[in-house]
């Protein structure tokens, strides 16, 4: 098969040939018809993570070996399946879940592989959707998407899973309680449609981008501020009327995090999403006395991705603007994303 694989870090991608997968057991493969590029392709690209106090991880670290095709936002089409895998069949389409772990432990058994200590995800440590086939180890790490458009249906397996995450996270809150969302991206406005399909209704978007700002309220977001310069923290809290019961910061880097637990209610929340790097100084005894929680999410778990598409199905969950770009464009894809240049989500179609 086909792949676009990361052969030297921060080099463009390259076309090779790698084997294509043969199933056993319950194992299946799938021909990936579609697959989202994330800021975590970016990051798998560029090989390191800035985890704060000069501290850096390397892509070695994680057990990636290269070349390794990225992407983990994958719809494909059944087209081999092991003898022992039941409840599919050649032909079938489905989302992948790509956040595998090592399907025996505890975490695993309960179909919490995204907090599995042996991560064997898709797209990270296995070839992902910018390959032309996936093999997976057993049918539940798929799901049914019916009539969506694929394209969307592909974005649900990290944009939408992560943000529904998220916010669980910070529930149960009023819908009247102001939530704020840092960074108006991908993720950004996929949680803004699922804080609406779940109800809420008073939802502050933050972004340095007056056109992501726009995508934003365009989206169903209340208020949408500027994140750039002084005072931001400030300009939140008047768009809130005051301090809010919690903030999801899909940037997540030092100043942005910063922002998020500045404005903080008693008892409010931070979840930190992004992986922009960086670190904050808090004082324990205030978050004591303040009752207040900074959380981290990774990704989420398999019957949260059904909550997702289930949501999805009903009509609850608007749709984000998407941006397709032929598979053979993958390092335009990339790149546009690099820039800065894509409202939503791009899709890699093959």
């Amino acid at each position: 098969m086909k792949a676009w694989a990361v052969i030297r870090n921060e080099q463009p991608l390259e076309c090779i040939e790698l084997p294509d997968p043969v199933p056993t057991g319950t194992e299946v493969v799938l021909d990936v018809t579609r697959c989202g590029v994330c800021h975590s392709d970016l990051h798998f690209w560029h090989g390191a993570y800035d985890m704060g106090g000069g501290k850096v991880m390397r892509l070695t670290d994680r057990g990636v070996e290269l070349p390794r095709a990225p992407g983990h936002e994958i719809v494909g089409r059944v087209v081999a399946v092991g003898p022992e895998a039941e409840g599919v069949a050649i032909g079938d389409d489905r989302i992948v879940y790509p956040w595998l772990g090592c399907g025996e432990c505890d975490r695993c058994r309960v179909e919490q592989d995204n907090l599995c200590l042996k991560q064997a995800s898709l797209g990270v440590i296995r070839h992902g959707g910018f390959a032309g086939r996936v093999k997976v180890p057993h049918p539940r790490y798929l799901v049914e998407y019916g009539d969506l458009d694929p394209s969307l249906a592909a974005t649900y397996a990290c944009s939408g899973l992560t943000v529904y995450s998220s916010i669980q996270k910070i529930l149960p809150l009023a819908p009247d309680r102001p939530v704020v969302l840092i960074g108006a991206g991908g993720l950004g406005l996929a949680a803004i449609a699922m804080l609406r399909a779940l109800g809420h209704r008073h939802i502050v978007s933050v972004d340095t981008s007056p056109q992501k700002r726009q995508a934003a309220l365009a989206a169903g977001a209340t208020a949408a501020v500027d994140g750039s310069g002084e005072g931001v923290a400030a300009r939140i809290m008047e768009a809130a009327g005051g301090a809010v019961a919690a903030a999801i910061d899909f940037v997540n880097a030092s100043a942005t995090a910063r922002t998020g637990f500045d404005v903080l209610d008693k008892g409010g929340k931070l979840v930190l999403v992004g992986i922009a790097g960086g670190e904050i100084t808090l004082s324990l005894a205030g978050m004591i006395f303040k009752g207040q929680s900074v959380l981290g999410n990774i990704v989420g778990s398999v019957p949260e991705l059904r909550e997702v598409v289930r949501l999805a199905r009903e009509g609850r969950l608007d749709p984000m603007p998407i941006r397709e770009f032929p598979k053979d464009d993958a390092n335009a894809a990339l790149q546009a994303l690099q820039r800065g240049d894509v409202t939503g989500r791009a899709v890699l179609v093959a």
